[in-house]
Order: structure tokens, then sequence, then C-alpha cells
């Protein structure tokens, strides 16, 4: 959920804050468009989640999480690419701005709900990088798509950019403690390497675990067909 406390005016009136304001607008309006395509790309997901409930009596997706980049973030990746800050720079080099997060229940519905997107008419493919055919050298493990998708305003239709990430349950509990503790400070090279062939070994093993699960599933569904 977005922190909007920055948008509130302060209880006073000056030149100075005038022009902070006038340049803050346009940012907080390409803000605004990038909450719209999460909107719209989130939904999406919903519909083929609720359509193959529908069809095939379980739901592929576990949870979606969104998450909108911080003016932060924003403002020291551009630094990181030596880009100039304007609203135009953000929106032509920033791929990453806007967030989608699917979590699957199963390695096939990775690809499944990948194809279902894509063949959707008014979504374009950017990029893709396949983190389950070739995992990071960390052991990470997903499927990230750079897609466009128009989102319809007032008076006009804009194209904008989000990043779809699909990942089963156990890529993402991994990922999330990989996250946590690779921002600890103060290890000893050692340790760190220790722990770099621990996370490792666990990705390997949560995927053995994906495959497995996905064996029993098929069991099942096997099983209920001949019934």
């Amino acid at each position: 959920m977005e922190n909007n406390n920055f948008m509130v005016e302060p209880k006073f009136n000056s030149e100075k804050f005038s022009e902070i304001k006038k340049s803050l607008l346009p940012f907080m309006e390409l803000m605004s468009f990038y909450r719209c395509a999460i909107m719209e790309i989130e939904t999406k997901f919903k519909v083929l989640n609720e359509q193959f409930s529908f069809q095939h009596g379980r739901n592929p997706i576990e949870n979606i999480k969104t998450r909108l980049k911080t003016p932060e973030g924003i403002l020291n990746k551009l630094e990181r690419k030596n880009i100039s800050y304007s609203v135009e720079s953000i929106e032509e080099n920033l791929a990453d701005v806007a967030g989608v997060r699917v979590i699957c229940s199963f390695p096939q519905d990775v690809y499944m709900l990948a194809n279902c997107l894509l063949q959707q008419d008014d979504i374009t493919l950017v990029e893709k990088k396949d983190y389950l055919e070739n995992p990071k050298s960390s052991g990470y493990r997903s499927l990230h798509l750079i897609v466009q998708v128009p989102i319809f305003l007032m008076d006009k239709k804009k194209l904008m950019k989000v990043e779809v990430q699909l990942r089963t349950i156990a890529m993402d509990f991994w990922a999330s403690l990989e996250h946590k503790l690779q921002y600890k400070k103060n290890i000893n090279p050692q340790t760190a390497k220790q722990i770099r062939e621990e996370l490792k070994s666990c990705a390997e093993e949560s995927v053995a675990l994906d495959i497995r699960m996905d064996n029993i599933r098929c069991l099942i569904e096997k099983s209920s067909v001949e019934n």
C-alpha cells in the first residue's frame, strides 16, 4: 500500500514550496500512471486464476504481490545508470518502477500463466529473463517479464511498462530470505562464502521439492481421471 503522506501540503505558502510542488506534480502523475498499470496487470491475473479454477477445479495462483518503486529507489537507480533525473528519463530508462509478483502453486503454472498473459492482444513483451531454466549463480529462480500494457485515462490511452515476476511458493520463500540476508553487514569473507554455499544448496532443495509436489499433483489428477 502506497504512503501518500508526502502529497499533503504543509501549513505555509512560499515561493520555494511552489517551485518544489511544481517539479513534483509531473512525477506524482507518472506514479499514478504506474499504479494504474499495476492494477491492469493484477486484474488480468485474477481473471486467469478465476477461469482456471472454474475449468480445472484448482487455483494456479497462491498470491499476487504488487509494488511501486520508491522515489529514493528510482533516484538511486538513475544515479547508478548515470542517467539524468526527469520524468521522461524514468519512463524511457527504467522498466521496473511498477512491479507485479505472481506466486504460483507449481512450476508448470508459471509458464502457463506467463503464456496466457502474453497471448492477450493488448500486452506487448518487451523483455524476458528465464531464471528457472537459467538460475542465477546464487540459486535465484524466477521468470521475469517486462511487458507494456495500455491504461485508459479520461482523455487518452497511455502505454506503461510493468515488471512481472512469476515463481513458485518455494522459490518465493527462498528469494525472500536471501534478500533479507544479503543486506547483513560485517560478515567475514569465509562466513560469507559459507552462507552463499548454504543458500545455493537450499535453492536446489526447493527446486527438488517443487518437482516432487508437482509429481504428486500429476498422480492425483491422473487417478481422478481414471476413476
